[in-house]
């Protein structure tokens, strides 16, 4: 099975109210799509949070092209994990890494899928990219009203 999923999240303040959301399209060009609210959070986690929840859908051991228009997703997923886990969760300057939890579960994914992970540059009319941030938009908006 073949997946192309978009993701995106983000925060009004930073930290903040945050939302997430995604644009999930299957073999058979079924879309699926979610998103969600988190009353206090950053951009960046509402990012990795976007990536796991759309992955949460898809069936292990299937092919997925994930695009996320996060320069720090793409490439903490793809560069830096690597030296982040070599060195015991510290960056190069000894310090933690910030979201090693959510660091964690996205280096998992790689473990239970074929994935290929894309930057696409945000509001740039590619049509996933836009839903997803929609949808995170709509999850800040609504989660904005009920807390």
């Amino acid at each position: 099975m073949t997946y192309i999923l978009y993701t995106d999240g983000g925060c009004r303040g930073n930290p903040g109210k945050g939302g997430w959301g995604y644009h999930l399209i299957t073999s058979e060009n079924k879309i699926i799509e979610d998103c969600g609210f988190e009353q206090y959070t950053t951009n960046n986690q509402m990012e990795m949070t976007a990536v796991l929840e759309g992955c949460s859908r898809i069936p292990y051991s299937s092919t997925v092209t994930i695009y996320t228009d996060s320069t720090y997703v793409k490439n903490g997923i793809t560069k830096w994990i690597l030296n982040w886990k070599q060195n015991n969760w510290q960056t190069s300057a000894k310090k933690p890494v910030k979201n090693q939890k959510y660091w964690v579960a996205l280096d998992d994914l790689n473990k239970h899928y074929d994935i290929t992970w894309k930057w696409v540059k945000g509001h740039s009319n590619v049509y996933g990219n836009e839903r997803a941030d929609t949808l995170a938009n709509q999850a800040m908006d609504q989660g904005a009203k009920i807390v």
